[in-house]
């Protein structure tokens, strides 16, 4: 009976290892199946294509081509052709770095249950690609387009086709603005333009290109501020729509019938040919309307709003259909757009080397700084001693306004600066600086009031001059 039993044990360890050498074998048989391929496994022309499908996880989603994309279940949606071709354009010359052939068990490659299924259909032809699992130590995707093998490629499909409806629609652009401007227009809460003219000569300074236009009079506006402005228009990243077919009803959900400010920006570009074209940016923003009727009602009754809550604000291009959510920060940025935001912050604005004689007036002594010009050197002299001016001129630099005012003097002027330019439009400003209280002095640019600028630059200035005509 002993006997028996390890005969029957024998013969079971000799059929399991039969079926283990068996297993290896074919294991290994199955292995060499497996090889390196370089070669195009589709070669399908993006224009061919006539409707596009995929489905993973997230999205099931369709189009067709009518002339143009279009979405299969709403009409209305501004597809966004570019990315259309782009997600085709994989498949244009689609190229596998390895096979394997005659693949009995598709599920070890992710493709059983497909993480993205692709179908493209042309005029000849219908095709189906099945997205599988990812290969860490390839770094490529499993792939199946039904010709009984599977593939390893390099572009991988995912890169495109991880996407949801949000991502394929033809968003509103915002141009790039670089010394193209010709004219910006402010309707709503801000009323005034603001025009580009180049050697205008409505400026003591050259570098000025952009003038406010108020009041009959052309005032020259600081050109960095102008132009941080235009960047943060270009800069707007118009993607979070809220509605891509906005009705009228909607509009006035939005508060965008009656934009709080509208920003029309006149500019050129090229066209195909190279040739200068003009062209106009329109941008309307506003908040929602209950924040609105609320933020009016506290400016009425000026209330402290300094720490307002957060914004719901919106954004429309021109007559576009799509309405966009924007930060808080941008639309409030945005709304920066009074005179006051891109006025000069300097009092005197010009380069300190255009000032050829300063007339001083101080304490009730006169003093006079004269200069010297030699090519694109100038020294400056009191009394025929030549000077260090550097603090003179970091004193003059740093008179820059905390706010601006229209108010007009009521208390003691501090000092008093009469500035000659070589500019035969401007050849004189005068600077007249008054005590305001503890903290400012009230700075008046040839008798007109500007601007509220701390009263310790402006001691800073007198310093200066006393360590010249005192010394």
């Amino acid at each position: 009976m002993k006997r028996s039993k390890k005969i029957y044990l024998l013969l079971g360890i000799l059929i399991v290892t039969s079926v283990a050498t068996y297993a290896v074998r074919q294991y290994e048989e199955y292995k060499e199946k497996i090889k390196e391929y370089q070669g195009v496994i589709l070669e399908i022309p993006t224009d061919s294509v006539k409707a596009l499908s995929w489905k993973n996880e997230e999205v099931n989603l369709a189009f067709h081509k009518d002339g143009k994309w279009i979405y299969d279940e709403d009409e209305e949606f501004p597809v966004d052709e570019e990315k259309i071709n782009e997600f085709l354009e994989i498949f244009k010359e689609l190229k596998a770095s390895f096979i394997i052939e005659e693949v009995e068990d598709y599920g070890q490659y992710g493709l059983n249950n497909p993480i993205c299924t692709i179908n493209l259909t042309t005029d000849e032809k219908s095709y189906e690609i099945l997205v599988g699992d990812y290969s860490i130590m390839d770094s490529q995707r499993y792939i199946s387009i039904g010709d009984g093998n599977v593939y390893l490629v390099k572009d991988d499909p995912m890169n495109y086709y991880d996407a949801v409806l949000s991502d394929m629609i033809d968003h509103d652009e915002t141009p790039l603005f670089s010394n193209n401007v010709t004219r910006i227009q402010f309707k709503g809460k801000e009323n005034y333009n603001i025009v580009y003219e180049e050697d205008s000569g409505k400026s003591y300074s050259d570098k000025d290109v952009y003038f406010a236009e108020r009041n009959g009079k052309s005032i020259p506006l600081d050109t960095t501020r102008v132009n941080s402005y235009l960047s943060r228009i270009t800069h707007l990243n118009l993607t979070d729509y809220v509605t891509y077919k906005a009705t009228e009803e909607e509009l006035r959900k939005y508060g965008l019938d009656d934009p709080e400010l509208t920003i029309i920006v006149d500019y050129t570009t090229k066209d195909e040919k190279g040739e200068k074209v003009s062209d106009t940016f329109i941008l309307n923003i506003s908040r929602d309307p209950e924040e609105r009727k609320s933020a009016e009602k506290d400016a009425e009754e000026e209330k402290d709003i300094s720490k307002e809550k957060e914004i719901t604000a919106y954004a429309r291009v021109g007559n576009s259909r799509i309405v966009y959510r924007i930060a808080s920060d941008r639309y409030k940025d945005l709304m920066k757009a009074s005179y006051n935001d891109f006025r000069h912050r300097e009092v005197y604005f010009g380069d300190f080397e255009d000032i050829n004689k300063i007339d001083i007036s101080l304490e009730g002594n006169d003093y006079t700084i004269t200069s010297e010009k030699k090519g694109d050197k100038r020294t400056y002299y009191y009394k025929e001693e030549e000077l260090n001016i550097l603090d003179l001129r970091n004193a003059l630099d740093d008179l820059e306004a905390d706010s601006f005012t229209d108010e007009r003097p009521t208390q003691k002027k501090e000092i008093g600066l009469k500035l000659y330019l070589d500019n035969e439009s401007f050849p004189e400003i005068r600077i007249d600086l008054y005590r305001y209280d503890g903290t400012y002095c009230l700075a008046m640019i040839d008798g007109e009031p500007v601007s509220l600028i701390k009263r310790s630059n402006v001691v800073d200035l007198m310093e200066a001059i006393y360590a010249i005509v005192l010394d």
